[in-house]
């Protein structure tokens, strides 16, 4: 299934509001592949991850759509919390629609963010608004907890894609904080008596 966030984040980038041509791409959580394959279509060099029984079908799609693309796109396993050494150096852009949803993954997901993201990574974060069952707990906790290491900053529905866009579906960008003067444990401050 391509959920309506992968279809409302492909179209924002569609939009142009993102330079993607000849940038290092990472999708965390493909499933079809729809948005990385889109970034792909904008010039982008992809990788689009997710666990290894959705490999196949990353593939099949890459190799279905492979005509569109001006960029390139490879499919990698990648669970999160795990290691992502070959994942490195940090992507210009790190991708994923519709990736907080189960509350056991959000300390994983969000230490893989830390491990990947560099100063310069800008995270684009597009999802769902759910008030069923415990979502909406899940939901302010991932962004809690996001908030210690990131700066958000949600993106206003005017600058969605004029069809694809819904009140319920978000778009945030997500930089890592940058660590200035005292915030920094490794700056030291020398005051004379």
């Amino acid at each position: 299934v391509v959920w309506d966030a992968a279809l409302v984040l492909a179209k924002f980038l569609e939009t142009g509001a993102c330079p993607l041509a000849r940038r290092h791409v990472l999708e965390l959580g493909a499933g079809t592949g729809a948005v990385g394959i889109m970034a792909a279509t904008l010039g982008a060099n992809v990788t689009v991850t997710d666990l290894e029984e959705l490999q196949e079908l990353l593939m099949a799609n890459i190799e279905n759509n492979k005509h569109l693309f001006t960029g390139s796109v490879r499919a990698k396993v990648l669970k999160w919390g795990e290691d992502v050494t070959e994942f490195q150096p940090p992507p210009d852009y790190i991708l994923m629609a519709d990736c907080i949803y189960y509350e056991e993954s959000l300390e994983p997901l969000l230490k893989t963010l830390k491990d990947l993201a560099g100063p310069d990574t800008c995270i684009l974060c597009c999802y769902e608004q759910r008030t069923m069952g415990k979502n909406p707990e899940i939901e302010r906790k991932y962004f809690e907890l996001l908030q210690m290491d990131f700066e958000l900053e949600k993106i206003p529905l005017d600058r969605h894609d004029e069809e694809y866009r819904s009140e319920d579906i978000h778009i945030v960008s997500i930089r890592r904080k940058q660590m200035v003067g005292a915030q920094n444990p490794s700056v030291r401050w020398v005051t004379g008596n």
